[in-house]
């Protein structure tokens, strides 16, 4: 097939590319640049099966011949990239969505937008199942993520009922793994770098806030078989198991042999105070569920890092 990934220079999206490429799938990439990293796809760029387009989906892409799928992948994903952007965010997808969906629907492509668990908010349902509605604050500082998301979601299911587009959509949970931003924000990235170069280490509140965190390698499986799948609903794809933020830097600190120490700092506002994905649907409907174990993912994370 020949496929677009927008945001494909990023974190996910490179990793998606990646795995694409070694399914034998002709690969555009298509990423503005403002968190993704050209770096993240030099590796690809010697076959002849992807091609890369430095491009802003706010404005309209045009792409010559046919198309099978679409992925949009392309927004800031991280809280300190987010909200230091709010007005892109929200065009990214929102405008940006709508330019892709377009596309999707001129080329006849089925098209997979990346979603979030952020949808739902600091929920008031635990586990989250897809059914829930969520609990979002929609004028919060990260309202420009959760609610532009929320409105991408309803503009998919749109052209899904009005125009018969088949789309699907992912709703992500912690991610992490190799092609991360070093200076992110996100925790898992924030404590492996601090305790590689020896810095205090940082928990934000009590660290009792609870986090389900999945393996980049899982993920990407889960999302192809989501979209070569026939779920047109949106779909949990994360790992159920739930630790505190004070476990993960507690392990960071034994897995790197760090001199840091652990302190504390203030809650941001609006972060969920706990975050667990029911995948009942994912298990059922992509026989998927995630294989890599928490400390085996975080041992190759660190190997990545340290050879930054």
């Amino acid at each position: 097939m020949r496929i677009l990934v927008a945001g494909g220079a990023g974190f996910l999206g490179s990793n998606l590319c990646r795995y694409l490429l070694k399914k034998g799938e002709t690969v555009i990439c298509a990423d503005n640049l403002c968190t993704g990293n050209e770096d993240n796809v030099a590796d690809m760029k010697r076959n002849r099966n992807f091609s890369f387009i430095q491009h802003d989906i706010i404005e309209p892409l045009m792409i010559e011949g046919k198309l099978e799928q679409v992925y949009d992948l392309a927004s800031r994903a991280s809280p300190p990239n987010y909200q230091s952007e709010p007005v892109h965010t929200l065009l990214t997808n929102a405008v940006g969505t709508n330019n892709l969906l377009k596309l999707a629907l001129e080329k006849k492509a089925r098209f997979f937008f990346a979603s979030t668990s952020e949808v739902y908010g600091d929920p008031e349902e635990h586990p989250q199942k897809e059914s829930y509605w969520g609990h979002v604050n929609p004028i919060g500082v990260r309202s420009c993520y959760d609610e532009s998301k929320r409105f991408a979601e309803a503009l998919c299911m749109a052209y899904h009922r009005k125009h018969n587009l088949d789309v699907r959509i992912v709703r992500i949970f912690n991610t992490y793994g190799p092609y991360m931003q070093k200076n992110d924000g996100r925790v898992v990235t924030n404590l492996i770098n601090q305790a590689l170069t020896n810095k205090d280490m940082t928990v934000y509140g009590d660290g009792k806030q609870t986090r389900s965190f999945c393996y980049v390698d899982d993920e990407i499986e889960g999302i192809y078989r989501l979209m070569n799948s026939n779920l047109k609903t949106p779909v949990n794809v994360g790992n159920p198991s739930e630790v505190t933020v004070l476990e993960i830097a507690e392990l960071i600190k034994k897995l790197t042999g760090t001199k840091s120490r652990i302190v504390f700092k203030p809650l941001p506002a609006d972060d969920p105070v706990r975050r667990k994905p029911d995948i009942t649907l994912a298990r059922k409907g992509l026989g998927w569920e995630p294989k890599v174990p928490l400390e085996e993912g975080l041992n190759k994370t660190i190997v990545y890092f340290k050879a930054m």
